[in-house]
């Protein structure tokens, strides 16, 4: 009896003491919270992050649930990749062609060197034999005079010396044309060679898609969303997952012009829960509004003036947030108490029940 007795009273003074807590936190939610403080709702966020396709596909497998807690390159979902290996090996397949193309075409340039030089030691040849049949020419020409030889001779020497002179003329224009060829050849060695570079290319995006087709964790979070399931074809950039990352959670809230216009970034907040009454969330204003976020329709007055309300957020510590990790959770209601004297003391209800 006794025993149940001390039971029944602890299990009252938790109800007294929970019920005094909830008195004062509405009595601070009220008007009368110490001067040098402020206070209005607002909601726990976080940064939302969707896990999305790079390239149109199939959902091979999702391997999170909603709730799930993922670690950074953790792997969420896997995309087919049939098709994009199979282009991987007609790619591979075109760069061996293309290698392959850039041997031939520098063997070919190989041999039309061969024939350019060949067609140059034709030249030369031609050139001494025209010169030996200008020398005979000239000769007959002499002895013509003194009838030493017939007329016969002379007209011989005369035909031999313009037939060399074609020769060279021939053997010039087959170097020539050799030369074409050979330049020829050698845009095929750089046309082979892009080739090479362009199979390459395109292996190397095929191979970042296939990479990319495992989707992984950017940063640490939760699964908050599955928005496709396996299976599902999605297009490019069509959404798989949705992560909430719980390492920059906030809570915006607003306050009027007067009281705005003392928070300096860094100011220290406290926030509490609608759903957690008797903790205590301290967090740090991070961001004040340059712009007031709704406004009477007419601004005409100092009192009117007042009425503008700006935008604050306050940020929760990311180590206070790995501590507390499974507890984090975005969407709660509950109102923000910031500090705009940094003398003042905080009062004993903000501080008592701090989360460590």
């Amino acid at each position: 009896m006794k025993s149940n007795r001390k039971r029944w009273v602890i299990a009252l003074l938790v109800v007294v003491l929970g019920a005094g807590g909830y008195f004062a936190w509405q009595k601070l939610g009220g008007d009368n919270l110490p001067p040098g403080f402020a206070s209005g709702n607002g909601r726990i966020e976080a940064v939302e992050i969707d896990i999305a396709t790079k390239t149109p596909g199939r959902i091979q497998e999702i391997l999170f649930r909603e709730g799930d807690f993922v670690t950074v390159g953790q792997v969420l979902a896997r995309m087919d990749t049939t098709q994009l290996h199979a282009q991987l090996r007609q790619a591979e397949a075109q760069l061996r062609r293309a290698i392959i193309s850039v041997d031939t075409a520098k063997s070919l340039v190989a041999q039309r060197e061969a024939e350019r030089k060949s067609a140059t030691a034709v030249i030369a040849q031609r050139n001494a034999e025209l010169d030996t049949a200008y020398r005979k020419l000239q000769r007959s020409e002499q002895l013509i005079r003194t009838n030493a030889v017939p007329q016969q001779v002379l007209d011989d020497d005369r035909a031999a010396a313009e037939g060399m002179k074609a020769a060279v003329a021939a053997a010039e224009a087959q170097r020539a044309a050799a030369e074409a060829a050979m330049s020829s050849a050698r845009a095929q060695v750089v046309d082979a060679e892009a080739s090479i570079d362009a199979a390459r290319a395109a292996i190397e995006s095929i191979k970042a898609d296939i990479n990319d087709s495992t989707l992984m964790a950017p940063r640490d979070g939760r699964v908050q969303f599955r928005v496709a399931q396996p299976g599902e074809v999605l297009a490019a950039g069509g959404r798989v997952l949705n992560l909430v990352d719980l390492g920059e959670v906030y809570m915006t809230f607003f306050l009027p012009t007067a009281q705005a216009g003392r928070v300096a970034i860094g100011s220290e907040v406290r926030l509490v829960l609608d759903a957690a009454p008797q903790r205590v969330i301290p967090a740090k204003a991070t961001f004040v509004a340059s712009v007031a976020q709704f406004t009477p329709k007419a601004v005409e007055t100092e009192e009117e003036r007042q009425k503008l309300m700006f935008r604050i957020r306050a940020h929760i510590s990311p180590e206070l947030l790995r501590r507390n990790i499974e507890q984090v959770k975005t969407g709660l209601p509950g109102r923000a108490f910031i500090r705009l004297d940094a003398d003042t003391e905080w009062p004993a209800q903000l501080t008592e029940h701090l989360v460590k």
